[in-house]
Order: C-alpha cells, then structure tokens, then sequence
C-alpha cells in the first residue's frame, strides 16, 4: 500500500510538471510613456532587435483619457475607463463624497473602486498561476483579485531589482512559478513631465529603458528561458510638450463659486449644483478656444467616457499641449515641460507595442492596435476564457499570433 501510494504520488507529480510545461510563459512590460516614435530615434538597439524578432505594431492606442492608471487598467481588463472604474488618476465619488488618488495608498487597494476583472484574476480562475512586480491595481486588499505572487509598488525600486525579480519568479520549481508575470518602470514618463519628449533628458531615459529591455532577454537566455518566454513590452501613452504659455484658468472663466474642479491640464471635471450646470456650461461654450467642454451626456462617442457615474456633469478637454488650471496653480503645472492625457486619437497619446517568442510571427509589422485588445490577446495565448463584458476584441489582434 505504502509502495503504491508512493507511485501515485510520483503519478501526480510527474502530471503536474508536464501540464506547467505545456502552458505558455508570458511576461508583460509597461514602459510608462514610452511614445510611439521613441524607437525611431536609433536610441534602442535591444528594443530593436526584439521588434526584429517578433512583431510591433505602429502605435499603440490608448484609451481616454490617455494616462497612466485608466491605460494600465484598460490593458489588462480590455475595457475602457467608464467600464472598468477607474476614470482618471484621481476622481470623485459624489454619492460617498470619498475620493480615489493614485497617490493614496488606501484607495488603491480597495477593490471597490475596481469594475473591471484583470487578467491575472481571469488566468488563477482558469487554473493559470500568476505574478506581478508592479501594476495597478495588483496589491487590491482581497486575496483572490490578487496575482498569486506580487510586489507593492515603490518608485524608488532599483530596475535591475525588478528584472531580477521576475526572473526569480521564473526560476521557481515547475509546479509553483507563475506563467504570467507583469513588470513596470516608468522613466519615461517621469523625465517626460520634466524635461519634456524632446529633450536630451528624454533620450536618455529610452536608452535605460532599452537597456532594461536588454537585461530581461539576457537574464531569459541564462536561465535558458528565451524560447520558451512570449515578452510583451507595451506603453499606456506618449507625451507631449506643453508651456506655460499656453495654460486656461477655467476658474476664472466661469466666474462662480459654486463649482468643485476636478483635476488639471489636458483634463478637468466640474461639479455644480443641478440649477447650475446650464449657466456654467454656456459660460465655458461661450469663451471655448483651445479647449471643449462637454456635458457628460455629449461626450462624443469615441471618447467612451460618459457611462460612469463618477464622471463629472461637466468635462472639459484641453487641445493638445495646452493646459486647464484653476486659480490656484500648482508650481507642478508650471514647471513641467511634457504631459498627456489628451484626445487619445492625437498620435502623441500613443503607446509602442513589441512583442517576441514562441506564440508570435517574426519579423511581423503591423499597424496601429488598440490597448484594450490586449486582454483577449493574452486569454488566447492562454487558451483560457475571457469575460464576456469587456471592449477588447480578439479579431482585431490575434493575427500577430502564429496560430
């Protein structure tokens, strides 16, 4: 008996490591606001050589509007921001007066904030052991909304740190390491807001990113991992110069004291009392230059930002490099010299997208795609079932797929 239940469990083990095996490994990297055109500067020759390997894309589209949380959501659920919650970086809820602030630590992990089911939720469902070294929306307060292994976010992190991280991960015995793991580093967008996109600063940063992306495919041959790794490097938006020359005291314009303003720059959302809003509304129309403004049932349609009710009764677009303010200016606003979060169908709110390994073509060129059709691409590498609520379509992406 004891001989039989040793062999039963040899069985069972043996199982276990053949089914790791066969399911794809696949490593998903945001470099946060890395534009699309970035790679064409002759700056990046490990980003190069990935792209020669495998595929990318154009651009790739962003949601609205075009930063960083409602894009990194908006990747890993495919929905757009009214779906899945999270709105902008920070928004306001009326009905609980509470507000959630990419800055806040408390907000960030509470899950009720979060509609939208991430893809690592969707994988452990399905049997499909996952990680992540940073992401929003990861370090949510209830375990099973979590990746199986995570790290909470601190921006201070060495990068080497985080590859080393994620190749730990993948070091783990074949029975317990993840097979899909996400990883963050944001340079990009940092020396972005300061120095601007066209900076020498700028410059700088792709070349640390590429080196990044360098050490992830050297790290990957040493554990003899290349080939059998799918690595996905993606943005959630580019940049844009901005002045402050070119800055819009909406405060002023309206002349009331009866409004909360919401957010600033390319993006701002007003609250009025319901007798108000006509008044404030068609004082905004009436001084619209370099901005729109919109009450949340005219939003135009692409834009997929009027169904959430934490959206503002009025919204206000800022043309593309000029900025909203209210009187009270932040020195933030006036010392930045790049931002986004602009029509995301400007090509300067684009993201880049390449990808290489074994469940993509190689040498592949593709146009523009769009981020929300990332989820159902990875549930197809997966072969697992996706949500059936969300905005991302597997037929305009899978094509990239060698199967």
């Amino acid at each position: 008996m004891k001989r039989l239940k040793i062999i039963i469990c040899l069985l069972i083990s043996f199982y276990i490591s053949v089914l790791s095996q066969s399911k794809p490994y696949v490593v998903l990297i945001s470099f946060d606001g890395f534009r699309w055109d970035y790679m064409s500067r002759g700056i990046s020759p490990n980003l190069e050589k990935i792209k020669q390997e495998g595929v990318s894309a154009l651009s790739l589209r962003s949601t609205f509007p075009s930063v960083t949380f409602p894009n990194h959501l908006s990747i890993i659920t495919g929905m757009y921001p009214e779906h899945h919650g999270i709105i902008t970086n920070s928004f306001h809820d009326p009905y609980s007066s509470s507000n959630y602030r990419m800055s806040d630590t408390n907000s960030v992990r509470n899950s009720k904030w979060y509609l939208g089911e991430a893809f690592w939720e969707t994988a452990e469902r399905q049997g499909i052991t996952t990680a992540s070294y940073f992401w929003p929306g990861s370090e949510l307060l209830i375990p099973y909304r979590r990746p199986t292994f995570y790290e909470k976010f601190e921006g201070k992190r060495p990068y080497e740190q985080r590859v080393q991280g994620v190749i730990d991960w993948l070091k783990l015995p074949a029975d317990k390491r993840p097979h899909f793991i996400t990883a963050y580093f944001q340079e990009t967008d940092h020396v972005g807001h300061v120095y601007g996109p066209n900076s020498p600063e700028l410059n700088e940063a792709i070349k640390r990113l590429d080196f990044i992306a360098g050490l992830f495919v050297m790290k990957l041959e040493e554990i003899n991992m290349k080939d059998s790794v799918d690595l996905i490097i993606v943005s959630d938006h580019g940049m844009t110069e901005i002045s402050d020359k070119r800055m819009i005291n909406i405060e002023a314009i309206t002349g009331s004291d009866k409004c909360k303003f919401y957010d600033d720059g390319p993006l701002m959302m007003i609250e009025t009392p319901k007798e108000n809003i006509k008044e404030i509304y068609e004082a905004l129309k009436a001084k619209e230059q370099h901005f729109k403004v919109y009450l949340r049932e005219e939003i135009p349609e692409y834009f997929h930002f009027n169904e959430n009710p934490f959206i503002a009764p009025i919204v206000i677009t800022a043309d593309l490099g000029w900025s909203l303010c209210t009187n009270k200016i932040s020195e933030r606003a006036l010392k930045e010299k790049g931002n986004h979060g602009y029509d995301n169908n400007q090509l300067d709110m684009h993201g880049f997208f390449v990808a290489e390994g074994p469940e993509f073509k190689k040498n592949y060129r593709t146009g523009t795609i769009w981020n929300i059709d990332i989820y159902p691409l990875l549930c197809k590498i997966f072969n697992i079932i996706p949500r059936s609520n969300i905005d991302g379509k597997s037929e305009r992406i899978e094509f990239i797929l060698t199967n």
